[in-house]
């Protein structure tokens, strides 16, 4: 599987092959769209008088924290 990764995306020790391939920015900017709408559920839920609103956002909040990459943390 390495053998198919370019010179150019060297892998750090720890680190997933397919997660090189799979671009990390595109990753990251999916969470952070993910993270942008559960905010929006939030903080429209006074608005809206909707308590299950508040429930959409948390659990959204819950998957964009679970798909965080511990990788960024140490770049």
């Amino acid at each position: 599987e390495q053998a198919d990764i370019s010179q150019d995306e060297k892998l750090k020790p720890g680190s997933y092959p397919g997660v090189v391939c799979c671009c990390r920015k595109k990753c990251l900017l999916l969470n952070d769209v993910i993270l942008i709408i559960a905010t929006l559920h939030t903080g429209f839920s006074r608005t809206a008088k909707s308590f299950e609103m508040i429930l959409v956002g948390r659990f959204l909040e819950g998957i964009g924290a679970g798909r965080t990459p511990h990788y960024s943390l140490s770049m």
